[in-house]
């Protein structure tokens, strides 16, 4: 079965009020849209109520790009059709027949909105029943083999088997701008906490040592993040810190500090950059262990 379209969901934005959920859905696109032109995948884009929809012929590799948008709770490849029920009971046996055998379980996952003249029971029971005598396999709504969802919207049906989990959190570019102080891999990783929360994030280091890694990860999540060095002795790196940040107009300062690791293997010391800094201080690890910021490293992609 070829794949054309990608359903993108999201999360908080759907809780925002009318006019910043329309800001918030538009800079989810927008952010989409860059990262699908930087990996050269031809695409377009239509919005839909609670979904974004995205159509390629580049299912494979626009999946693991839209996964590292920010904002985007879980994508599913889908195949689009009308929401008439004979149509997609044919659709929805074919894609079965691919998996299913009579050794093998399923469970129909009926969504609906708009109105017709049946319910979404009336399509799990209707083609259910019709993937049974195409396939032999058995229901099993508790833990089935395969799931087959049909998401039913308008005089639109979309057809898939999976929902591959998203980075969630909000639309890169809605929430201000971090200034991120760069001493290691964990505090990349503090960087991508205020990144998942919508800030644009920037980064300063005292040396080059991280710059391959730092152009990879922001080219990984469609940051578009400037890096500056900055050298001296240790009292004018504070001072030129607060500067770089206030040019930047940058609203934090973000740190890789955690309270389970001494001050002396840090870049900064907490209490100094609070001191000469005109900005608020941020450390999304403060509270995390060396097992957990490795696990999580892990997840999005950072090399220990």
């Amino acid at each position: 079965m070829k794949y054309k379209t990608i359903i993108v969901r999201y999360g908080e934005i759907g809780l925002k009020g009318r006019a910043t959920r329309k800001n918030f859905e538009q800079s989810l696109i927008n952010n989409i849209k860059n990262a699908l032109r930087t990996k050269q995948i031809l695409h377009t884009i239509k919005k839909g109520w609670g979904r974004i929809y995205v159509y390629t012929d580049q299912i494979n590799k626009s999946i693991p790009t839209l996964q590292r948008v920010f904002g985007i709770t879980s994508i599913s490849p889908a195949v689009q059709t009308q929401s008439i029920m004979d149509v997609m009971s044919k659709l929805a046996v074919d894609i079965s027949k691919e998996v299913l055998t009579k050794e093998k379980s399923f469970a129909m996952r009926v969504t609906r909105t708009g109105k017709h003249n049946f319910t979404s029971q009336d399509v799990a029971v209707k083609i259910g029943s019709d993937v049974v005598k195409a396939t032999n396999a058995f229901v099993n709504l508790t833990k089935p083999d395969f799931e087959l969802f049909i998401e039913i919207r308008d005089d639109d049906a979309f057809i898939f088997k999976e929902k591959i989990r998203g980075t969630g959190g909000l639309p890169l570019g809605t929430q201000g701008k971090a200034l991120s102080v760069i001493d290691g891999t964990k505090s990349i990783l503090a960087a991508w906490y205020l990144m998942r929360r919508g800030c644009r994030t920037d980064f300063v280091t005292t040396t080059k040592i991280y710059d391959g890694m730092l152009q990879s990860f922001i080219a990984n999540w469609n940051a578009h993040s400037d890096i500056t060095h900055i050298t001296g002795q240790r009292k004018n790196l504070y001072k030129k810190l607060n500067k770089i940040a206030l040019e930047k107009n940058c609203d934090a300062i973000v740190t890789g500090h955690t309270l389970y690791e001494k001050q002396s293997n840090c870049l900064f010391d907490i209490k100094l950059l609070k001191q000469y800094s005109e900005i608020p201080i941020l450390n999304p690890l403060i509270s995390m262990d060396k097992k957990t910021i490795n696990k999580k490293c892990k997840e999005i992609g950072l090399k220990l």
